[in-house]
């Protein structure tokens, strides 16, 4: 047996890392425990327990557990299970791998029975449902998200481990596994498994078999947020050569190309927007690019962005613009839509028919919430505006 399978976690106390979940009193902990919890949703990165804590719950429930995986379901399966316990006393729980793979048949073969309880199902996802699932999956369950499992956690299940099972490790080759492993539990025992066979296991060993992190990147003492961090600040700041030099770091690191790639498609449109609209164009295709072709190419397209996003006038209008309107809408700002540009359209002046553009009233009470940086093509798009309004 796996050293992952012989030490995964029976019960919610043997689960580490999750005590925003799973502490006393924890929200999640007191709907298990009280035999409460709606159909749900884990999401988290690889190895920080979204299964081990769907088996917990069956178990601490005295469910039949059913382990499914949404790459290989069958409708016909489903049924099968749903038939067999309509009029038992014990409802199964029913765990769906790979969640965001579900179809929107499946999905909807799931309704009727997670609406009349038939059975409590659970998915688990490395990605958030929220934008997999449709609205009426969500609206019948809760989403919860796992957090990577510190160092701190992995360092104590790491040293239980080599002392049940003898292991002789040096402490740089401790901290490697841990470090190199970026929150997956599982990834860890499967590495310090491998070392089980080695004689006299040296740090160079183990990179020889995980030359690069796992997921977060960094196995350096800087964090990958730290190093992410770095990057932004520096694109922001618009020092080219620090920023590829952050990338350089979190590209070595092994951090994947496609979480670097969001980051840099975020900063896009946060601290460049519409001063150059094309740099928002080019984070998107080389996220494009980067799903598609990965490392060692991805390198390139990631180096050609950050050159671009540092180079490029920066403005946060659109950031500023955005959380200012929803401020104001969640302080209460909630006025009624004139009847002009209602669906009824009553009175609409179409400013097509007006030059393109014709005085009239958008919202029932004037607000402002955008203000331009006049910067790069921001102004262009300022002066346009001034000029079709003959301001």
């Amino acid at each position: 047996m796996s050293l992952a399978l012989k030490y995964r976690p029976k019960t919610l106390n043997e689960i580490i890392g999750q005590e925003h979940l799973l502490a006393k009193g924890a929200v999640l902990r007191t709907l298990i425990e009280k035999n409460a919890l709606m159909h749900s949703f884990f999401y988290g990165a690889p190895g920080c327990g979204k299964t081990t804590l769907a088996r917990v719950i069956a178990n601490v429930l005295k469910r039949p557990f059913f382990e499914l995986n949404a790459t290989t379901l069958k409708v016909e399966d489903l049924r099968k299970i749903f038939k067999e316990y309509t009029n038992a006393l014990e409802k199964p729980l029913i765990f769906i791998d790979e969640v965001h793979r579900l179809s929107k048949n499946q999905q909807e073969v799931l309704l009727p029975f997670m609406e009349n309880h038939t059975a409590l199902i659970i998915g688990a996802s490395t990605q958030n449902p929220y934008y997999s699932l449709t609205s009426a999956m969500r609206s019948r369950s809760h989403l919860f998200e796992l957090k990577q499992i510190h160092d701190e956690a992995l360092h104590l299940l790491l040293e239980t481990i080599i002392e049940k099972e003898v292991i002789d490790l040096p402490q740089d080759a401790k901290n490697f596994i841990v470090t190199s492993s970026t929150g997956d539990a599982r990834a860890m025992l499967n590495l310090l498994e491998s070392s089980k066979a080695l004689e006299n296991i040296s740090i160079e060993q183990l990179k020889s078999i995980r030359p690069y992190a796992l997921q977060a990147g960094s196995s350096e003492a800087d964090s990958h947020y730290d190093l992410a961090s770095a990057m932004i600040k520096s694109i922001r700041g618009s020092d080219v050569d620090a920023s590829i030099y952050y990338l350089a770091r979190l590209v070595n690191g092994g951090e994947p190309a496609e979480f670097i790639a969001r980051r840099l498609a975020i900063l896009a449109s946060e601290d460049i927007g519409n001063a150059n609209p094309h740099a928002l164009n080019l984070a998107s295709s080389t996220l494009n690019i980067v799903k598609m072709i990965g490392y060692p190419e991805a390198r390139i397209s990631l180096s050609q962005l950050v050159i671009y996003l540092a180079s490029s006038p920066k403005s946060n209008a659109a950031y500023l613009a955005i959380n200012k309107a929803l401020s104001a809408i969640q302080a209460g700002e909630i006025h009624s839509i004139p009847a002009n540009i209602k669906q009824d359209k009553v009175n609409y002046l179409y400013p097509h028919n007006y030059g393109g553009w014709v005085e009239q009233n958008y919202m029932s009470k004037n607000m402002k919430f955008y203000e331009s940086s006049k910067v790069g093509f921001e102004n262009t798009l300022d002066e346009w505006l001034g000029k079709i309004k003959n301001i």
